[in-house]
C-alpha cells in the first residue's frame, strides 16, 4: 500500500523530471549546434557576441518578467515559452543574415530566461515540502547527465548530419516537451491570480519591484543567504571566464590537456549528483548549501594555486562535485521560505542583479587579467569565493536559524488537469 501511495504521489514529479531532462539536453544541442552555425558564418568573434546576448537578454527580461509570472497561469506560460523556443529555433537554418540572427536568438533567450522562474514556481507549488529536497537532488543530477550526454548526442548528430539538423531535432524536442506539460496538473485553476487583466506599465514594475524591495526588508535572512549564494556564482562565472587562458598560459597545457581536464570536471559533476541522491535525505538542507559551498570554493582555489595539472585535476573535481550539494540546498531554501505568491517577482529582481554582477564581474576580471596577469585574478577572485563561503557558512548553521531549514510535510497540491 505505501508503495502504490509512493508511485502515486511522484507520478508528476517523474513525468516533470522527463520534461526537465528534454530541455536540458536539447539546450546544449542547440547551443553547441548555434556555435558552429555562427562560427561557419562570421568567426570566433560572432560567437562571443552570442554569449552577449544571452547576458543581455537575462537583464532585459528579469526587469519585467517577474510581473507577469505572478500574474499568469505557470503551467500554461510554461507551454507557450516552450512552443515559442521551438518555433524561433527550428527558423534559425532558414536566414543567413547574422543580424537576423542574433535578433532571434535574443527573443529565444528571454523566453529561455522567463522559463527559469517560472518553472521554479510551478515546481514549488506542485512537490510537496517533504518531497522538494529528493526532487531538487533528481534534478541536480539529470543536469549533471545533460552536461555529459547534451554535448556527446551533439557530437553524434553532427558527425551524422549538420548543425542545421541538430537545430531541428532540438526544435521537435522542445514541442514533445510542450505536449507532455499540457497533461501536467493545472496548479493555479483554482487560485486568485492577483490583478488579473491588469496592464503591465511602469506604474505597475514599480509597484512590483518596491514589493520586492519590502520583501527583502522583512525577510533579511533570506536576502542574506540568497545574495551571498549569487556572489558564489558570480565569482565562479568570472574565474570561469578566465578558465581556458589559465589552463593554456598559467598551467601550459596543450588543448588536449585541457579537454581531458573539462572531462575530470564533468566526471565531478555526474558523482557528486550521484552522491547527493544518497545521502540528501540524511543531511540538513543548512549543511548542504554551507558545507557544499566551502568545497566549491576549496576546489576553485587548489585550481588557483595549481602548479601541475594533476593539481589542477584535483581541484576541478571537487569544485564540480560539490556543485550538486550547494544548487540542491538552495533551490530546497529558496523554494521553502519564498513565498509562491510573489517568487516570480523576487527571483527576477534578484536574478537581475546577479545578471549584472556577472556581466561587471566577468568584465573587470578580464581586463585586471591583461593589465596584471591571469594567476593573479584567478588567485585573488577564489580568495574572496572563499571568504564569501565562510561567511554562508556560518549564517547556514546557526542554531537560531534551523527553522528555515525545517522540512514539513505538506499536502499534494491539485492533480486537475
Amino acid at each position: 500500500m505505501r508503495i502504490k501511495m509512493s508511485v502515486r504521489s511522484w507520478k508528476y514529479p517523474s513525468i516533470l523530471l522527463t520534461i526537465i531532462g528534454i530541455s536540458s539536453i536539447g539546450e546544449w544541442v542547440y547551443f553547441l549546434a548555434l556555435n558552429l552555425i555562427v562560427l561557419d558564418m562570421m568567426g570566433v568573434l560572432a560567437v562571443s557576441g552570442l554569449y552577449i546576448l544571452r547576458a543581455l537578454s537575462t537583464l532585459f527580461t528579469n526587469i519585467w518578467s517577474g510581473s507577469l509570472i505572478d500574474r499568469l497561469n505557470k503551467k500554461h506560460l510554461i507551454v507557450w515559452l516552450t512552443i515559442f523556443q521551438a518555433v524561433f529555433i527550428a527558423l534559425l537554418p532558414l536566414f543567413s543574415s547574422i543580424w537576423t540572427i542574433y535578433g532571434m536568438v535574443f527573443l529565444i533567450n528571454i523566453a529561455s530566461s522567463m522559463a527559469g522562474p517560472t518553472t521554479m514556481t510551478y515546481i514549488t507549488k506542485l512537490i510537496p515540502q517533504a518531497q522538494r529536497k529528493r526532487f531538487n537532488s533528481l534534478v541536480s543530477l539529470i543536469d549533471s547527465k545533460a552536461f555529459v550526454t547534451g554535448p556527446a548526442i551533439a557530437g553524434i548528430i553532427f558527425m551524422s548530419g549538420t548543425p542545421d539538423f541538430a537545430i531541428y531535432i532540438n526544435a521537435i524536442a522542445l514541442f514533445l516537451a510542450s505536449l507532455i506539460t499540457i497533461f501536467m496538473p493545472n496548479i493555479d485553476k483554482n487560485d486568485f491570480i492577483e490583478t488579473k487583466g491588469e496592464k503591465l506599465t511602469l506604474k505597475v514594475l514599480k509597484n512590483d519591484w518596491k514589493l520586492v524591495v519590502d520583501f527583502s526588508r522583512k525577510h533579511v535572512y533570506i536576502m542574506i543567504i540568497y545574495l551571498l549564494f549569487s556572489g558564489v556564482m558570480v565569482l565562479a562565472t568570472a574565474v570561469d571566464s578566465l578558465e581556458a587562458a589559465f589552463a593554456t598560459e598559467v598551467l601550459s597545457l596543450s588543448e588536449g590537456d585541457y579537454g581531458f581536464l573539462v572531462s575530470i570536471a564533468g566526471a565531478g559533476i555526474v558523482a557528486g549528483s550521484l552522491v547527493n541522491i544518497i545521502i540528501v535525505k540524511k543531511v540538513a538542507t543548512s549543511w548542504l548549501i554551507g558545507l557544499g559551498s566551502l568545497m566549491v570554493s576549496s576546489g576553485y582555489m587548489i585550481y588557483a594555486f595549481s602548479v601541475e595539472f594533476s593539481i589542477a585535476a584535483i581541484g576541478f573535481f571537487i569544485l564540480s562535485f560539490s556543485m550538486a550539494f550547494i544548487n540542491t540546498g538552495f533551490y530546497t531554501f529558496y523554494q521553502n521560505n519564498v513565498p509562491v505568491e510573489v517568487m516570480g517577482r523576487v527571483g527576477s529582481v534578484y536574478g537581475f542583479i546577479e545578471a549584472f554582477l556577472i556581466i561587471i564581474g566577468t568584465i573587470t576580471f578580464g581586463i585586471i587579467a591583461e593589465v596584471i596577469s591571469i594567476q593573479f585574478i584567478v588567485i585573488f577572485g577564489t580568495l574572496i569565493m572563499f571568504v564569501v563561503t565562510i561567511i554562508l557558512f556560518f549564517f547556514n548553521t546557526q542554531p537560531s536559524k534551523s527553522g528555515f531549514y525545517t522540512e514539513k510535510d505538506e499536502t499534494q497540491t491539485s492533480e486537475t488537469v
